[in-house]
C-alpha cells in the first residue's frame, strides 16, 4: 500500500502543489491518490473560470514533477495526472459547496431517502456544513441531508 512519508499524502501534496497551481494561474481543485488495479495514481485536479486546456494540464505537470520528486510523498510508484475536475464535477470541499449554491446537482446517497430515492437531481439550495438542503426542480419540495450520507454530489448540466 502506498504510505506518506511523515504524514497524510494527500495533505502533503495538497500543501506542496497549491502554491505551484497559482502561480500557473489556476485554482486548485482537488489532489487525490487512487489505487487502480495494481497502479497508483496521483491526480492534481485543477480549475479556472474560463475551463482548462490540455497546456494548462501540461504547464502543471511541468511544474510540480521536480519538487513531488524531491518531496517523495509515496513510497511505491505512481502515475502522475494532472486535469479538470470536468463539467460534472465533484463538490467535496466547503468551498466547492459555498461557491455553487443555486447550481444544479445531482446526488447519489449511501441509502435512499424515503420518498426520493437514492439518486435525485435538484438545485442546490444552501450549505451549512455539514448539511445539505437541496431544492427540486418545480421549486415545491426540498431535502436537506448530512454530506457524510451521500456518495456524491456532482454539477449537473441540467437544461
Amino acid at each position: 500500500m502506498a504510505k506518506s512519508k511523515g504524514g497524510n499524502t494527500v495533505n502533503a501534496v495538497t500543501a506542496l502543489v497549491k502554491p505551484i497551481v497559482e502561480q500557473c494561474g489556476l485554482k486548485l481543485w482537488d489532489v487525490r491518490l487512487e489505487k487502480e488495479g495494481g497502479s497508483y495514481y496521483l491526480r492534481i485536479y485543477i480549475d479556472k473560470d474560463e475551463g482548462v486546456s490540455i497546456d494548462d494540464c501540461e504547464k502543471v505537470s511541468r511544474a510540480v514533477d521536480a519538487p513531488l520528486d524531491e518531496l517523495d510523498p509515496i513510497d511505491s510508484e505512481y502515475c502522475l495526472e494532472v486535469c479538470s475536475p470536468g463539467i460534472e464535477r465533484e463538490l467535496i470541499k466547503d468551498e466547492h459547496f459555498e461557491q455553487f449554491i443555486g447550481a444544479d446537482v445531482m446526488i447519489k446517497m449511501i441509502r435512499p431517502i424515503e420518498n426520493i430515492g437514492r439518486e435525485f437531481c435538484g438545485k442546490l439550495k444552501s450549505y451549512d456544513k455539514p448539511n445539505v438542503t437541496i431544492e427540486d426542480h418545480s421549486g415545491e419540495n426540498e431535502v436537506t441531508f448530512n454530506k457524510k450520507d451521500a456518495v456524491y454530489i456532482k454539477l449537473d448540466d441540467f437544461d
